[in-house]
């Protein structure tokens, strides 16, 4: 019923047993996510795009993450959970990362905090650390980078692409973190990270050699008909549910059908 504190993330990857993790950020969902043998929960600022509708991550705010977080902590208290620290709240130096990071924490109750980046990011990483935040690394595609990218593009290809990313995993292992997100990468890279670590990675669009997957729960529950990455399985097809569900409830209340008998209060 979902892992309960940061050492079972590694002994997973011990004991070769491959780590289911989803996004979410609501207590509806948390509490459904709860009842299910996922592993482990992500409150990502993905949360801004899915739930509030941004164009991407870039506006999520600490306090978004914060109200997210508190509100998947609610639905699933005893499940291992990640916060995002959203854009511009650790690149300004480490005094704003531990503040910012230890407020989320705090405020919310997760577990741990999740930031992007690689080497250039270690010094930060190492003082999260020592002020007894774990730090869950993020490579590859970077949401909060996607205007230097141009886009939601594969990172990793080519010899120079990759030999860089190796580094930036091996820099961000050493620097504390305990665990990182490999996010659209070519999967033999993808492979070769999860093999020189000792650290759990956990795949979105990394293929099949990672030592573990995440997906947005909206995506695989397919809540978004239009929203189609290569990357993503939809495991159920619940926006045509949706939509119907609230087409019967329309024509119900219209035609006097609801409520029934059963719905009302003598």
């Amino acid at each position: 019923m979902g892992f309960k504190a940061i050492h079972e993330l590694k002994k997973a990857k011990a004991e070769k047993r491959c780590i289911s993790m989803v996004t979410c950020y609501d207590y509806t969902m948390a509490r459904l996510v709860a009842q299910s043998p996922v592993d482990t929960i992500l409150i990502g600022d993905s949360g801004g795009m899915v739930a509030a509708g941004y164009p991407s991550t870039i506006p999520v705010t600490i306090e978004e993450i914060i109200f997210f977080a508190k509100a998947v902590r609610r639905g699933a208290p005893d499940i291992f959970t990640i916060a995002d620290l959203p854009f511009l709240s650790y690149h300004t130096g480490i005094d704003d990362a531990v503040r910012n990071a230890g407020r989320i924490m705090k405020e919310s109750g997760v577990h741990a905090v999740k930031l992007e980046g690689g080497e250039e990011f270690a010094a930060e990483i190492k003082s999260l650390v020592r002020a007894s935040i774990p730090v869950v690394g993020h490579l590859g595609f970077t949401p909060q980078s996607v205007n230097i990218f141009g886009g939601n593009k594969v990172q990793g290809r080519g010899e120079a692409q990759a030999e860089k990313m190796m580094r930036d995993a091996k820099a961000v292992e050493a620097a504390g973190a305990c665990a990182l997100v490999l996010e659209m990468v070519p999967e033999v890279l993808a492979g070769e990270i999860s093999v020189a670590l000792s650290i759990p990675t956990i795949g979105i669009g990394g293929g099949r050699l990672c030592d573990g997957q995440v997906l947005v729960i909206s995506d695989l529950l397919g809540m978004n008909e239009s929203f189609n990455p290569k990357f993503l399985k939809k495991y159920a097809g619940l926006s045509s549910t949706i939509i119907g569900a609230l087409g019967e409830y329309d024509r119900e209340v219209k035609e006097r059908i609801f409520p029934g008998e059963g719905n009302i209060f003598k």
